[in-house]
Order: structure tokens, then C-alpha cells, then sequence
């Protein structure tokens, strides 16, 4: 990546949340820090909120249980939100969902702003409402989210175990936008964390110009049903 390419870089601080407009055709680089990160992401149809991700829909038209390079992000309209385009990690978690503010004190006690201020424990429910809440979005608004940089497996009866140390420090993940795209983050654990102390992890986000996206491209081809979603996307902006 040259520095021209560069849009705009910063850090979201640990239990912070964020939010931005993707243009079509940028990418939002991920970069975990420390390792052992978690960063829980929403997105949004800009233009039409009422487009949003569709995780089942996700998953069952690639046929996967776990995200990484080559899978697309789709929309209730089966359309391609976000294409992972670059991945040092190799498992992302679909399944796990964000943690509560009930969750999160049964987990790690009571925490209040007013005793603690900054460092006070904070949920990724609420990290999504508070972020929600400033695009005129709201509880109605919520969807399965993605869990980036972190993995969880199931086993044969189906119960989901965490898979710690999956993101070493310094890896990445990149998003391309395909859509004028709204996403919601934050920096809150993961709810399946084993780890008892609460401690989330610093992210680095980069917003970038992307490469124009070819016939031969490793997400429009990685499944038959990606090439549909690129041209019902293609159409979208025609």
C-alpha cells in the first residue's frame, strides 16, 4: 500500500466503537495490534438502511461456517455489501454474536462510568446502539453481526467453543466496499472469551483507494452464487 493510497488512518481504542461511510470501491483495512483482538462490524446499505447484512443468507450461498479472503458479505437483497479481498488470519467468526451489558457484568463485575470513567467495561450490543443511534438507526436496526479476528468452532452436538490466540498481533484483514456501505464497530470482547479479566484490544482501521474489480476476481469467482450477487450489485449502480 503506498502512501497515496492511504484515505484516512486511525486507531479505535480497546471497548470503543466507531463508525463510517465506505464509498464504493474503497477498502477498510483491519490491522490487530497486540493479537487477541475482537472487532464486531455491522453493515448498512447507506442510501437504504433498510438493505442490511444477512449472515444466514452469507453463509448458505458460499457454502461456509467461517469468513475469510475470497467471501463476500451479502445483503437481505442478495446483494454484495463487502468483499474480504485480503487475509492474514484465515478464520473470522459469523456465529458468535456481541455480548451484553447483563453478560458482561456476570463476566467481569460491576463496572460504572462514574467510578471507573473510560475504563469502565463496556458491551457490544450497546457500543452498536450508541453507534446506531448517530445514523438515525436504532434496536429495530440490529443484525447478526461479523466477529473479525477472532474463531469459534462447533462441535458434533453443536456447541460453540472459542478458539483463543486465533489473531497474532499484527494481522490484517481487508474489506472492499461494493456498495456506498455504513459500518458499525467496536472494539468490545468477544462473548464467548474465556479469558476472566476484562481486557479488549486496540485496532487499527485504514481507509484506502481499491483496485477496480476484475473478471478474474477472487471473490466475484471463489462461488457460483458470488458472480450473481456482483451482477445484481453491478445493476444496483447502473
Amino acid at each position: 500500500m503506498t502512501e497515496s493510497q492511504i484515505l484516512w488512518e486511525e486507531t479505535v481504542e480497546p471497548g470503543a466503537a466507531w463508525s463510517h461511510v465506505l464509498k464504493r470501491g474503497t477498502a477498510l483495512r483491519l490491522t490487530d495490534i497486540e493479537g487477541g483482538s475482537n472487532v464486531g462490524v455491522l453493515f448498512y446499505n447507506f442510501e437504504c438502511p433498510v438493505e442490511r447484512l444477512n449472515l444466514p443468507d452469507t453463509l448458505k450461498a458460499q457454502h461456509v461456517g467461517r469468513l475469510t479472503k475470497g467471501c463476500v458479505l451479502y445483503s437481505d437483497m442478495g446483494r454484495i455489501l463487502c468483499s474480504i479481498t485480503d487475509d492474514s488470519v484465515g478464520w473470522h467468526d459469523p456465529l458468535g454474536g456481541c455480548s451484553s451489558a447483563s453478560l458482561v457484568a456476570a463476566k467481569y463485575g460491576e463496572s460504572t462510568y462514574q467510578e471507573q470513567r473510560n475504563l469502565f467495561h463496556k458491551n457490544g450490543l450497546d457500543s452498536f446502539l450508541i453507534e446506531l443511534e448517530k445514523w438515525g438507526l436504532g434496536t429495530r436496526d440490529l443484525v447478526p453481526n461479523v466477529n473479525f479476528f477472532s474463531r469459534v468452532n462447533v462441535d458434533p452436538n453443536g456447541a460453540m467453543g472459542f478458539h483463543e490466540r486465533n489473531s497474532l498481533p499484527r494481522s490484517t484483514v481487508e474489506l472492499r466496499a461494493e456498495m456506498n456501505v455504513l459500518a458499525i464497530l467496536n472494539t468490545c470482547p468477544h462473548p464467548l472469551d474465556p479469558n476472566p479479566r476484562y481486557s479488549p484490544k486496540p485496532v487499527r482501521l485504514s481507509v484506502r483507494r481499491g483496485a477496480p474489480v476484475l473478471a478474474d476476481d477472487c471473490c466475484r469467482i471463489s462461488r457460483p452464487e458470488n458472480m450473481r450477487g456482483f451482477t445484481l450489485t453491478e445493476r444496483y449502480f447502473a
